[in-house]
C-alpha cells in the first residue's frame, strides 16, 4: 500500500534530473510533448517567458471550482455564481509571467464566458457530490513503480460515496471531449488512484473526468471509469520508459504547431543548443 504524504510541491527544481527524488505526471506529459521543454523547465529551471491567456483562464476557472468544493468541505453553504465569479477574477491576479493575449483580448474580455461557465457549473450535478468530500487539491506522494522515484501528484477532488471512492479531475475545453480524448486524459487519475486508496481501504475506486466547454452554450460532461489493471500496468510502463529517457538525458526539440504555438520557452528554444 502506498504511503500518503501531504506536502507542498517544490517551487525550485533540482539542478538535474538525476537528483530529483520524485516524478510528477505533468513532468512525464511535458517530456512526451517535447523533451527540450522538459529540460528547460525541470532541469535548467528556466522561468517561463510567457503564459497563454487560455491557460490563465483555465486556472482561474479551476480556482473558482476549488473554492466551491472547499466551502462544502468546511460544512458551509455552496457559494453563489457571483461569488464564484469573484474568485475567478482573483485568479487573474496571481503571479504569472507576461500573459499572451490574442488581438483585441484582455482579462476582462473573458468575464462573460466565465460567468456562463460558472453558472452552468453551479446548477449542475457536478457541484453536488453524492458523498462526503474528503479532500480538495490534495498532494499525494508514494512509490507505485519499483525502482523509480516516488510519484508526486495533486488530486482535484476526492469524494467518499456509499459504494466507491471517487477521484475527480475537471478541465476546461474549447469543445466536448470524445470518448477517446476522455480516456487519454484519465491516465494520471489511474496512477493517482493508486496513491489515494488509503482514503477508503477496500472500496472500489471510480475515476471522474468532468469537462466544461468554453462555448456559447456551456456543456458539462462527466466521463467516469474504473481503474482497469491492464491500463494501470500500461501507464506505469510508459512512465518507466519516459523516466529512463530522462535519466539518460535525451533532451531534444519536438517542433509542431501544437507544441510550439503555446510554448513558454520559445526564445530559449531558438537559441538552443547555444
Amino acid at each position: 500500500m502506498s504511503t500518503i504524504v501531504i506536502e507542498a510541491e517544490p517551487r525550485s527544481p533540482p539542478v538535474n534530473a538525476q537528483e530529483r527524488d520524485y516524478i510528477s505526471f505533468s513532468a512525464i506529459r511535458t517530456y512526451q510533448a517535447c523533451p527540450l521543454q522538459y529540460f528547460f523547465r525541470y532541469v535548467a529551471g528556466l522561468p517561463k517567458e510567457t503564459i497563454s491567456s487560455s491557460l490563465v483562464f483555465g486556472s482561474a476557472i479551476h480556482r473558482a471550482i476549488e473554492h466551491h468544493f472547499r466551502r462544502l468541505l468546511e460544512g458551509q453553504a455552496a457559494p453563489s455564481p457571483d461569488e464564484l465569479l469573484t474568485e475567478y477574477k482573483l485568479g487573474w491576479q496571481d503571479d504569472y509571467p507576461p500573459i499572451r493575449f490574442a488581438k483585441d483580448e484582455n482579462a476582462a474580455s473573458f468575464d462573460g464566458l466565465a460567468q456562463r461557465m460558472l453558472t452552468a457549473f453551479a446548477i449542475s450535478d457536478l457541484a453536488r457530490p453524492k458523498g462526503r468530500v474528503l479532500a480538495i487539491e490534495e498532494t499525494l506522494r508514494g512509490q507505485i513503480i519499483p525502482g523509480l522515484p516516488d510519484l508526486l501528484g495533486r488530486v482535484d477532488l476526492i469524494v467518499d460515496e456509499p459504494d466507491c471512492l471517487v477521484i475527480a479531475d475537471w478541465k476546461t475545453s474549447r469543445a466536448r471531449y470524445t470518448p477517446e480524448q476522455a480516456q487519454d486524459s484519465t491516465e494520471q487519475l489511474l496512477l493517482y488512484a493508486e496513491l489515494a486508496r488509503d482514503f477508503a481501504p477496500g472500496k472500489q475506486v471510480r475515476l471522474d473526468l468532468s469537462v466544461l466547454t468554453k462555448t456559447k452554450e456551456v456543456s458539462i460532461d462527466r466521463h467516469s471509469t474504473v481503474a482497469d489493471p491492464l491500463r494501470v500496468s500500461k501507464t506505469k510502463r510508459i512512465v518507466e520508459q519516459v523516466w529512463q529517457a530522462i535519466k539518460a538525458e535525451h533532451f531534444y526539440p519536438a517542433p509542431s504547431t501544437i507544441n510550439c504555438g503555446g510554448c513558454p520557452y520559445r526564445d530559449a528554444c531558438r537559441k538552443w543548443p547555444a
